[in-house]
């Protein structure tokens, strides 16, 4: 969009397009950065009408009765509960498609980061979004990133022709007009901006030209495009979209945005509450840590981290939860569960409507129906796509969009803080068979940062496309979402927590080392011991043993910690077997470290190298002293 034009000219079409009343909502702000942008798509893209929210439970209700209405939306039989279908091929984030508008001189700095030049991009997009929502009725809302009216408040504004987009929204985020109204005018240029079209749609209400997809975003100008889609990944801009304009912006200014959960260990008998955060790559326990029960849940997945006064101090952006529904049952996941099952406002996507007009999904532990209805349109056990393959009752990726209020184990105090929380410990959390301990402290900061985050690596499994075993890098778990190089990125989080008065403690966590005979050594649940072993650390409260990359826990200690938390027992021998020190193995994986980042990112700092050159020195030192495994106890640094 031009950002030479005045929003003045643009009177006429938003007075054609809108009620008064959405009108004077609109006016009302006295920005005219917000008037240019809704007044040029509202140009642009040519939708019948325009209809502006507040932060009314009247709009906020109105906003799901059209989702409804016009059929993006269906109540199911609890009739708080609705279902949406994302079309076949519009079920994932696009990430080939998903692209950085990039200034030309820029450019060469983010080619590995999935970009664009600025003016092609910016003339696709424009031309693929002209006229787009012609006939269509379409929402304007207010929200912010994190609480409203406090330090770390994103103020944002979101234009769709989705009102299945808009109602996730109203569940994901604090609906922040009256946010927008208190700014003031040096504040009224800052906020991100959302343009997003569901584009035509077929008799089931889902994206049609999918070939004409695409997601781009500018985080020099602080806007999102995405047209031609309505899974929520790829179509709700507060999300994952949101989140590169905030780690590119907190590049610049000194804080951090971070693919974290917020949570709180808590000590019943010392009456404590301890805070942390954690980074896991997909499927390496990112969600079951931070429900561990027990516990108390801030957020689930994005943080931003702020210094305030000296404290290194922590929000939940969001206000609702986008989760994967697969194996989400009883057993596995209680909390989760049981709100899935109350009759309270929940968006399900991709799942299967049986007859009674209920929800299944994968992995629920109970028993489906054999016909029904999903996201392949009507289902019955065992019929075949186009290309053969049998049609699953609901797909792997089916999500459920929920308040995170509505869980019992929610810390609202910290939920609800404008300050934040102030973090004591971080965990990054990664998948291997053999080479990471379950926990480990780092000596410090910039430790924890280098040997930690930048080597976190998934291991594929059976389970997944491609050869089992291979390590996939994924430093700080955050690498589809870094929106400036990774170097630069890397040092950003050092300066960072070394510019607060006490920075966390960082501790990496591994829930997936096997035996020789290829099996899991501890059950899911032994996640709550390395934890409280963490918190203990924070506190004092126990005693460590070095190793060559940090501090480990005592044999005794851990056992006492599985009796006292699990009422299970834990053998010297598993334990020995665990937090063995494979030296061959680090030095493995910090090569494929500095491989990667040399990938990624061809200016990445020498210092990141120097430093990782001398850890690989250390351990190579380490095991000619001590052999290639060096049993708890053993090393003496």
């Amino acid at each position: 969009m031009n950002k030479n034009v005045s929003s003045e000219q643009y009177t006429d079409v938003l007075k054609r397009k809108m009620s008064d009343a959405s009108f004077d909502k609109l006016t009302a702000l006295k920005n005219q950065k917000l008037m240019a942008f809704v007044g040029f798509f509202a140009d642009h893209c040519d939708p019948k009408s325009i209809y502006v929210c507040n932060d009314s439970a009247e709009d906020v209700n109105y906003v799901r009765q059209k989702a409804i209405a016009l059929g993006e939306e269906e109540v199911l039989a609890q009739s708080e509960q609705t279902i949406h279908w994302d079309g076949y091929g519009d079920q994932a984030r696009d990430k080939e498609n998903t692209r950085f508008l990039v200034y030309k001189e820029n450019f060469p700095k983010m080619k590995a980061l999935n970009s664009i030049e600025y003016e092609a991009g910016y003339a696709e997009i424009m031309s693929i979004s002209k006229g787009i929502m012609k006939g269509k009725d379409v929402v304007v809302q207010f929200f912010s990133e994190g609480p409203t009216e406090s330090p770390f408040t994103i103020p944002c504004i979101q234009f769709t022709d989705s009102w299945y987009v808009a109602h996730s929204e109203f569940i994901l985020y604090r609906s922040a007009y009256t946010h927008f109204l208190k700014m003031k005018d040096a504040e009224k240029d800052n906020f991100y901006r959302f343009i997003h079209s569901a584009g035509e749609l077929d008799n089931r209400g889902c994206s049609v030209n999918l070939d004409k997809r695409r997601i781009y975003m500018d985080t020099q100008n602080n806007i999102v495009y995405s047209m031609n889609d309505q899974y929520a990944g790829n179509s709700i801009g507060l999300k994952k979209h949101s989140m590169r304009l905030a780690i590119n912006q907190s590049g610049k200014e000194g804080w951090l945005c971070e693919h974290m959960f917020v949570m709180a260990a808590v000590d019943d008998e010392k009456k404590r509450k301890t805070y942390f955060c954690g980074a896991y790559p997909s499927a390496c326990g990112k969600t079951s840590t931070a429900m561990i029960p027990g516990e108390k849940i801030v957020g689930d997945d994005i943080a931003y981290f702020r210094n305030i006064n000296g404290e290194f101090r922590a929000v939940n952006v969001e206000f609702g939860m986008f989760g994967i529904i697969k194996d989400v049952n009883a057993k596995d996941d209680p909390v989760i569960f049981e709100n899935l099952m109350k009759n309270q406002e929940v968006i399900f996507s991709n799942i299967l409507v049986g007859p009674d007009q209920k929800p299944y999904w994968l992995g629920m532990g109970v028993n489906a129906p054999s016909k029904g209805r999903n996201h392949f349109g009507q289902w019955k056990k065992g019929v075949t796509d186009d290309k053969g393959n049998e049609v699953g009752l609901a797909h792997g990726n089916a999500r459920y969009t929920m308040r995170l209020d509505y869980l019992d184990n929610i810390d609202r105090e910290g939920f609800e803080a404008k300050d934040g929380v102030k973090v004591e410990g971080i965990l990054y959390g990664g998948r291997d068979s053999d080479t990471t301990v379950p926990v480990e402290e780092s000596p410090n900061w910039k430790d924890g940062i280098l040997l930690k985050a930048a080597t976190l690596e998934s291991e594929t499994t059976s389970a997944t496309l491609g050869a089992e075993g291979v390590r996939k890098p994924s430093p700080m778990a955050n690498l589809d979402f870094i929106s400036y190089p990774l170097g630069t990125y890397t040092l950003n989080n050092i300066e960072f927590g070394e510019s607060v008065s006490n920075a966390p403690k960082v501790f990496s966590n591994n829930y997936f080392m096997r035996n020789p005979a290829g099996d899991f050594m501890t059950s899911k649940l032994a996640k709550k011991v390395w934890l409280h072993w963490a918190e203990g650390r924070i506190h004092g409260e126990y005693d460590a043993i070095d190793t060559p990359t940090g501090k480990i826990p005592l044999y005794a200690d851990l056992k006492a910690l599985f009796k006292k938390h699990l009422n299970e027992e834990f053998s010297e021998a598993d334990y020995t077997y665990l937090f063995t020190f494979r030296c061959g193995k680090w030095v493995e994986k910090l090569e494929r470290t500095k491989a990667f980042y040399q990938k990624m990112d061809a200016e990445a700092p020498r210092e990141l190298f120097d430093y990782w050159d001398a850890a690989i020195t250390r351990i190579k030192a380490a095991q000619e002293k001590y052999g290639n495994e060096i049993k708890p106890g053993d090393f003496k640094g």
